[in-house]
């Protein structure tokens, strides 16, 4: 029986062909059979780590928190210089120039993704915007939450900022960022479940070394990954607590 890969649903569809060529490499450094299977929502994904159908996750940072505390899975390692921020933009047609220019009433345009989401929250409160005086559309991508701004069915987009600059030129060439967050703490990170612990030290080996590797590096390429680094378990437990907090 095939292990379980999976991947956090805020990826760039251009990064698609790319995991499953990492699925395929994770197979020969492993010499197990392991199944890449992406869910269309975080919500469709939750519920397989909540069934225990999961073995192996490049989990967002929200993810995270629940799978190390509450499913004893494994941090690995995460993207080289790579960090989780946030992005509030609107439609190039709109006269918005800054976040303090918005008023209440409008419609903002997110995912289910809750750090992201309530990074962004965060973000809009000079305007004095908060989740009784707006209207939210709940988006299953971040393709679709340009999509309606795009198309004027929302005012405010909340974007992890990866995905937004993952977006086609055309499709950014659209849109206008208000602001960006800088907060360099929280990021992504790959995590291995119980079930693959003995392959842990095996693995996390080949990850670091994949940058130096032909192959290897063509992998991270096609991830957009410049290569790993070692996650620092305090590090770890430190974002962890930050985002427990930030949900509160």
């Amino acid at each position: 029986m095939a292990y379980i890969f999976t991947v956090s649903p805020d990826f760039g569809p251009e990064h698609l062909a790319g995991w499953y060529v990492f699925n395929t490499w994770l197979q020969r450094v492993l010499e197990v059979p392991i199944h890449l299977e992406l869910y269309r929502d975080f919500s469709d994904q939750r519920q397989a780590i909540a069934d225990g159908q999961v073995d192996l996750i490049y989990a967002n940072p929200y993810d995270a928190s629940m799978l190390i505390r509450e499913k004893a899975f494994i941090p690995l390692v995460r993207p080289r210089g790579k960090s989780d921020e946030t992005i509030i933009a609107v439609s190039t047609e709109c006269d918005i120039a800054s976040v303090e220019e918005l008023t209440p009433g409008i419609r903002i345009a997110t995912t289910d993704d809750p750090d992201v989401h309530m990074m962004g929250m965060i973000m809009l409160e000079p305007s004095n915007l908060t989740m009784e005086n707006v209207t939210l559309n709940i988006c299953d991508t971040y393709v679709v939450v340009a999509k309606e701004l795009l198309r004027g069915s929302s005012n405010v987009g909340i974007f992890l900022a990866e995905a937004f600059e993952d977006l086609s030129s055309v499709v950014k060439g659209g849109l206008k960022i208000l602001v960006r967050s800088d907060i360099q703490v929280v990021h992504h990170s790959l995590l291995m479940g119980p079930e693959l612990a003995e392959y842990g030290v095996r693995l996390k080996n080949a990850l670091l070394r994949m940058s130096k590797d032909a192959k290897g590096h063509g992998v991270l390429v096609s991830l957009g990954f410049e290569g790993w680094e070692e996650v620092d378990r305090e590090a770890m437990e430190f974002m962890i607590d930050l985002i427990d907090t930030l949900l509160v």
